[in-house]
């Protein structure tokens, strides 16, 4: 049975169930459980982030793109489209097997833009790395 996604506590059960797929892919689990050490920690600044996003609540303080650039890094930029065209389909899954209703399509309209700008953001930084190791052999 879906219900309305109406508070933090829906947001917090969304990331629990949605994160547990994530941890469990074979195909991109290990970017997210080679990073991230507390996931107690992590999911509760996943859930200040959607809460910010959805509610307009001013709980999450960071930088995704920074972030997301300094995962890309440590990995060597060989995160694909493809791991976001992943992502996406585990919050689209998870989103469609509990809720229901407008907020669940803004989150799932929201995650789409916001998968497309990160990796966008990691595109340009790799290029901006590049640019400066070749600026640094010259």
């Amino acid at each position: 049975m879906t219900k309305q996604i109406e508070n933090r506590a829906d947001i917090s059960f969304l990331m629990e169930q949605f994160y547990a797929k994530i941890r469990a892919d074979e195909e991109i689990g290990f970017y997210f459980n080679t990073m991230i050490k507390d996931w107690e920690k992590h999911l509760e600044k996943l859930t200040d982030f959607w809460e910010t996003n959805l509610f307009a609540v001013k709980k999450y303080k960071g930088n995704p793109h920074e972030v997301h650039n300094e995962v890309d890094a440590r990995f060597e930029s060989n995160i694909t489209a493809d791991v976001f065209g992943i992502w996406l389909n585990h919050w689209f899954q998870t989103i469609d097997e509990h809720f229901e209703g407008e907020n669940a399509d803004t989150l799932k309209r929201r995650a789409r833009k916001m998968s497309t700008f990160l990796y966008m953001s990691m595109f340009e930084h790799r290029k901006k790395m590049g640019e400066s190791s070749f600026d640094s052999l010259n």
